[in-house]
């Protein structure tokens, strides 16, 4: 490899939910090794900044109105990300969204539905759309975002947990029917990003302080977006060429102690805390708490 040559030099990436959060950081690592990079988010004003943002520093940027829970909407950013740059290489189902924190049958339908809606149809879509780029081509990568609840059930959470199983199990059947095609289907749990889906927090009303000793957890085991994004790129880049069905747990034990260590020295030399403190919204308990 030559050395002024960049690990996406000449791939084009499309990025769901990618206007802010871990999305945004994974748009802009991509493009910083070279990728065309096509961002994709539901609010046009939050989506047109990011892509100022990423051309304002020399990156190749497009940016198409997205709700990933729409067929239509996914099927013209695929188009849309075609028509800009030629091509598809990449496609990251990153577009998720939680529920509020509390028992199951204390929130309501139309809640749970917009999970089911965002996490699972939305990774279908968005899977469904790049398969179709990549098996005409004969390559690509999909890569699928999971989270906590992906391998064991979580209590209080069960929308969001739930339905990163799912995505979980659809990522890995994926992979087994389409081997040997020459498209990676892979998946990535980037474990705590600190954003505001993990740090602005509806919780029902009475499980409000369940939620508080997230904010130990946190201090222990949270990063800022960029640092998982960094691991998608590698997983987007020809390191993983061969590799179909990876699944990447990057809160592994080995970080886990360390950030473990890191909370103890700060204990102990009373160092300030650096990480944001969660604000939680009640809201009103909606079927039988």
């Amino acid at each position: 490899m030559k050395e002024d040559m960049k690990l996406l030099d000449g791939k084009t990436a499309v990025i769901t939910g990618s206007s802010r959060g871990l999305g945004f950081a994974i748009a802009e690592a991509f493009a910083e090794q070279g990728a065309n990079v096509v961002l994709a988010a539901r609010t046009e004003e939050t989506l047109h900044l990011a892509v100022t943002e990423l051309r304002k520093k020399g990156y190749r940027a497009e940016g198409f109105v997205c709700d990933t829970a729409k067929l239509d909407d996914v099927e013209h950013l695929a188009q849309g990300a075609v028509t800009a740059f030629g091509r598809i290489d990449i496609w990251v189902n990153n577009a998720g969204i939680g529920a509020p924190y509390g028992i199951t049958m204390s929130i309501s339908p139309e809640r749970i539905k917009k999970v089911i809606d965002t996490n699972i149809l939305g990774v279908y879509y968005g899977s469904h759309a790049a398969m179709r780029q990549f098996l005409g081509q004969g390559s690509g990568k999909l890569i699928n975002l999971l989270g906590r609840g992906d391998s064991m059930p979580v209590p209080y959470q069960n929308p969001y947990a739930s339905s990163k199983a799912w995505v979980r199990s659809f990522t890995r059947t994926l992979a087994k029917e389409y081997a040997g095609s020459g498209v990676e289907v892979m998946a990535i749990n980037p474990g705590l990003v600190i954003t505001e889906m993990l740090t602005q927090v509806d919780a029902v009303d009475g499980f409000e302080k369940k939620v508080l000793p997230l904010n130990t957890i946190i201090r222990l085991w949270g990063n800022l977006p960029g640092v998982p994004a960094q691991k998608v790129v590698w997983m987007a880049s020809s390191a993983t060429d061969g590799k179909n069905g990876l699944m990447v747990n990057f809160l592994s034990f080995g970080r886990m102690v360390a950030g473990a260590g890191r909370e103890l020295w700060r204990i102990i030399t009373r160092g300030p805390v650096t990480t944001p403190t969660i604000q939680v919204r009640v809201v009103e308990c909606q079927e039988t708490c």
